[in-house]
C-alpha cells in the first residue's frame, strides 16, 4: 500500500502566506525590509506531511519542532529533527522535508528574507554548514511567534506590518543566539552570585582564584566579565565591600582600627588603613572624626 503524502491540511493547522501587494508594501518600508516573512505556520501533529521543491524556495524557511520527528533532505544530506530543535533551508536550494511516519512532528515555520536575512543564515551555521540546532523550550519564544501570527491575521497596516516583522525577528534571534544571549546571562548570574557570595563573607580573605573557583570559572573568564559588569576587578570589589563595612564600624561602634580589620579578616591593622586611605580618602581615625556623632 503506498503511503500517503498530505501537503498541508492538518487538524489544528495555521497558516498566513503574505499577499504579493503587501510583499510589495513590505519592500519600501525601511522599518521591515531589512527582515521580513512571506508565510507562517503551525502544523501540529502533522502526520503525512511531505513537501519537496526541486528548484528550492526564494526565502530561508525554518522549521521549529516541539513535538514528534521529521527529516530534512537539503543538498545530498538528511537531517533529523526532534523536539525542541531547529533548521533553516537556505534560500534557493532543492529540499524535501516529511514528518516521521510512526511520531509525526508537531512544527512552527517561517519563511523570510530581507536585506538581513543571509547574515543571520550565517549566524546559524557553523563555518557556513547548517546542521540541526537544541534548545531549551521556553514559552516566551512561542509567545513571540503568536503575537507575530496575531497580528498577521488581524490587520496589514503598516504599523502591524511593522510590529510583526520586529516579533519575527525577536523570534528569530531568539533560536540563533540562545547560547550567545544565555551565556551573557549566566555571567551575569555568576557575577551576581559572587558578589552574594563576597558579602556573606566579609570576614575572610580570599584569592582570585578562590572566587573564581567558588563559580567554577576559569580566572581569565571570571575576571573578564566580573570587571564587565562591574567595572572593577574581583579583588577590588572584595576590598570595596570591606572598607564599606568598616565605615558603619567606624560610625556605629567604638571598637579600634585592629578589631575592625580581625571582623573584616585582615590580620595587619596597618595594610587595611593604608586600604581604607586609598579608598576613602582619609585614614580610619580621621574617619571617626569627622563623621561619628
Amino acid at each position: 500500500m503506498q503511503e500517503k503524502k498530505v501537503k498541508e491540511g492538518f487538524i489544528g493547522e495555521r497558516r498566513i502566506v503574505l499577499p504579493p501587494n503587501i510583499k510589495r508594501r513590505v519592500l519600501t518600508n525601511r522599518i521591515a525590509k531589512n527582515l521580513y516573512l512571506t508565510a507562517i505556520g503551525y502544523y501540529p501533529h502533522a502526520a503525512f506531511h511531505d513537501m519537496e521543491r526541486k528548484g528550492g524556495c526564494g526565502q530561508y524557511i525554518l522549521i521549529y519542532c516541539v513535538e514528534g520527528e521529521g527529516y530534512i533532505h537539503v543538498e545530498g544530506k538528511r537531517y533529523t529533527l526532534a523536539p525542541n530543535s531547529y533548521f533553516i533551508i537556505p534560500k534557493h536550494a532543492p529540499h524535501h522535508y516529511c514528518a516521521s511516519a510512526g511520531t509525526p512532528w508537531s512544527i512552527y515555520w517561517v519563511h523570510f528574507c530581507g536585506d538581513y536575512d543571509e547574515q543571520l543564515y550565517q549566524r546559524f551555521t557553523i563555518d557556513g554548514k547548517p546542521d540541526v540546532r537544541f534548545i531549551p523550550y521556553e514559552e516566551n519564544r512561542i509567545r513571540l511567534f503568536e503575537q507575530a501570527y496575531y497580528l498577521l491575521e488581524q490587520s496589514y497596516e503598516t504599523r502591524d506590518l511593522e510590529l510583526m516583522n520586529l516579533n519575527l525577528l525577536h523570534f528569530l534571534t531568539s533560536l540563533i543566539y540562545h547560547k550567545d544571549r544565555n551565556a551573557v546571562l549566566e555571567s551575569e548570574d555568576k557575577v551576581a552570585n559572587s558578589i552574594a557570595f563576597m558579602q556573606d563573607h566579609l570576614d575572610v580573605q580570599f584569592s582570585i582564584n578562590e572566587l573564581a573557583q567558588q563559580q567554577q570559572l576559569s580566572v581569565s573568564h571570571y575576571s573578564r566579565v566580573f570587571k564587565q559588569r562591574t567595572g572593577h576587578s574581583p579583588i577590588h570589589y572584595f576590598n570595596q565591600l570591606k572598607i564599606q563595612k568598616s565605615c558603619q564600624h567606624l560610625y556605629f561602634t567604638d571598637k579600634t582600627v585592629k578589631e575592625i580589620a580581625v571582623l573584616l579578616g585582615i590580620d595587619d591593622s596597618f595594610y587595611f588603613s593604608r586600604l581604607f586611605t586609598k579608598l576613602m580618602g582619609m585614614s580610619p581615625s580621621q574617619y571617626r572624626k569627622v563623621h561619628k556623632l
